[in-house]
């Protein structure tokens, strides 16, 4: 009785969502963006994760005062509202051309530019992390929309309804698209063998990682880079939006990261996820209200 009970839920919600969908796509990015930075910042506050964000923001800067907590605790939210109602306009989002006389709603600095093409060109796997800033899809989007053949690792909604229609939305603006899972390190490993860019969000507690310091404590992190790093021996870069006041976003890529060795000269698992995991954390601190402070990252 409770599998038809559950299917029926599914289908509804995902009726539900469907049609929200369908009505933030008729607003169009901006007012959409400015709408949902409005809910979240209305709403996000009253829920009980607010606990759990006010507490990360405290431990992560013990210096500030109360108030200021507070404030990129609402910049955090704002955030989480603008992205969520971008996500269906993820097509209409990028409008980069290095050719345009006038920037628009994307802005990459020519050397940025400069070392994507070089990795789009060079006929090399590589991989790249990224962190929940800003709009974080931008980076992979950025690849499909300018040829660089690239992998993503997403994690799949629970409701498989709701997956398909987001699945469909990611499909049509990304590259190879790899579900989180048992066998995602095989799919990304066949990618990089392929010579394909394989790209994965970091910045989230996986209890099966080692213990890295971010952001002042000790934290599981994923260490899913690093091996793949250390069995192809492949660059490595990071990637991130950064949301701009007028509403446009910068995005920057990295330097291929000197990622630390052992004594074999291979590269050292825990030492490089400890390496990556300050690199985002450098990120998050030089613009915490644009980070996703509700994940119980430290739990």
């Amino acid at each position: 009785m409770r599998a038809p009970l559950r299917r029926a839920a599914d289908r509804a919600v995902a009726a539900l969502v469907r049609g929200l969908f369908g009505m933030v796509r008729l607003l169009g990015p901006d007012r959409a963006a400015t709408l949902g930075a409005f809910l979240a910042r209305s709403i996000g506050p009253l829920l009980p994760v607010q606990r759990t964000t006010l507490d990360n923001i405290r431990h992560a800067f013990p210096e500030l005062p109360p108030a200021e907590h507070a404030r990129i605790a609402r910049e955090a939210w704002d955030n989480l509202g603008r992205t969520a109602s971008e996500y269906v306009h993820l097509d209409r989002l990028w409008d980069f051309d290095p050719e345009a006389p006038r920037q628009g709603r994307i802005r990459i600095a020519p050397d940025v530019v400069e070392r994507f093409l070089g990795l789009r060109d060079d006929g090399k796997p590589a991989l790249f992390f990224a962190a929940h800033l800003a709009n974080w899809e931008l980076p992979a989007i950025a690849a499909a929309k300018h040829g660089l053949p690239a992998a993503v690792l997403y994690r799949t909604p629970n409701n498989p309804h709701v997956a398909r229609d987001i699945m469909a939305l990611r499909t049509e603006s990304m590259g190879r698209l790899i579900p989180a899972g048992i066998e995602a390190p095989i799919r990304m490993m066949e990618a990089l063998d392929q010579g394909l860019h394989v790209g994965m969000l970091i910045d989230q507690r996986f209890g099966r990682g080692p213990q890295v310091p971010f952001l002042g404590r000790p934290a599981f992190s994923n260490p899913l880079v690093a091996h793949l790093a250390r069995r192809f021996d492949c660059p490595v870069h990071g990637a991130r939006a950064i949301r701009e006041a007028d509403g446009g976003f910068r995005l920057e890529l990295t330097e291929a990261v000197e990622l630390p060795r052992d004594a074999k000269g291979r590269i050292d698992v825990a030492a490089a996820t400890a390496l990556m995991n300050r690199i985002v954390e450098g990120w998050v601190r030089e613009h915490p209200g644009q980070w996703l402070w509700m994940h119980r990252r430290w739990r």
